[in-house]
């Protein structure tokens, strides 16, 4: 099995991002936002619920989501941004309390099979010439905040890795990385 790398441009990020909105998929449009925004495992993804990420009493958006990693079972809370709160936005008409965020057409959620089929089908007619899944959604949060200075530490612990060797590798730094270091030091020393 190959392994699975993040998407290492913001650009194509946005591409994606983008793919189902333009053609008015909504759901998968918020599959797609939510997965790179979360850095969920899509098992935990996939388990959240519209009571999750809006309160229906008081009709507003909550400010963080908190849930149990199915994986680790460690609690883990993150906010939910502007990115996320606009796909939800579009899709919050649909919402009833309990329902899965990502519904299906049987009822329930989707599928994992089915995540990756929505994921893997926007890359191709992107013509991406890599490899993308859900997991790569997940790796490319974690890349884009290791490339915007964020410290590794502080990616571990949005992972809930408990070893900095797993971070490390789901950063997928490239040998490209390595060559920026090199030139960037040509300018600071």
């Amino acid at each position: 099995m190959a392994i699975t790398q993040p998407i290492r441009n913001r650009k194509d990020v946005r591409k994606l991002e983008a793919y189902y909105s333009t053609r008015g998929e909504w759901r998968n449009n918020m599959l797609v936002v939510c997965s790179v925004h979360t850095a969920l495992r899509i098992s935990d993804l996939l388990r959240l619920t519209w009571d999750d990420v809006y309160d229906f009493d008081r009709s507003i958006f909550r400010k963080e989501v908190v849930l149990n990693e199915g994986k680790t079972r460690k609690e883990k809370s993150f906010p939910i941004n502007k990115r996320m709160l606009a796909a939800l936005k579009r899709c919050v008409h649909f919402a009833q309390r309990g329902q899965a965020l990502f519904l299906s057409r049987k009822g329930g959620s989707i599928g994992r099979i089915q995540a990756y089929r929505i994921i893997r089908a926007a890359a191709e007619a992107l013509q991406f010439c890599f490899r993308v899944s859900c997991h790569s959604l997940r790796k490319t949060f974690g890349y884009m905040a290791w490339k915007n200075g964020t410290s590794p530490a502080v990616i571990m612990e949005v992972y809930n890795h408990s070893h900095f060797a797993i971070t490390r590798r789901y950063l997928g730094v490239a040998k490209d990385d390595t060559d920026e270091v090199y030139f960037l030091m040509a300018t600071i020393l």
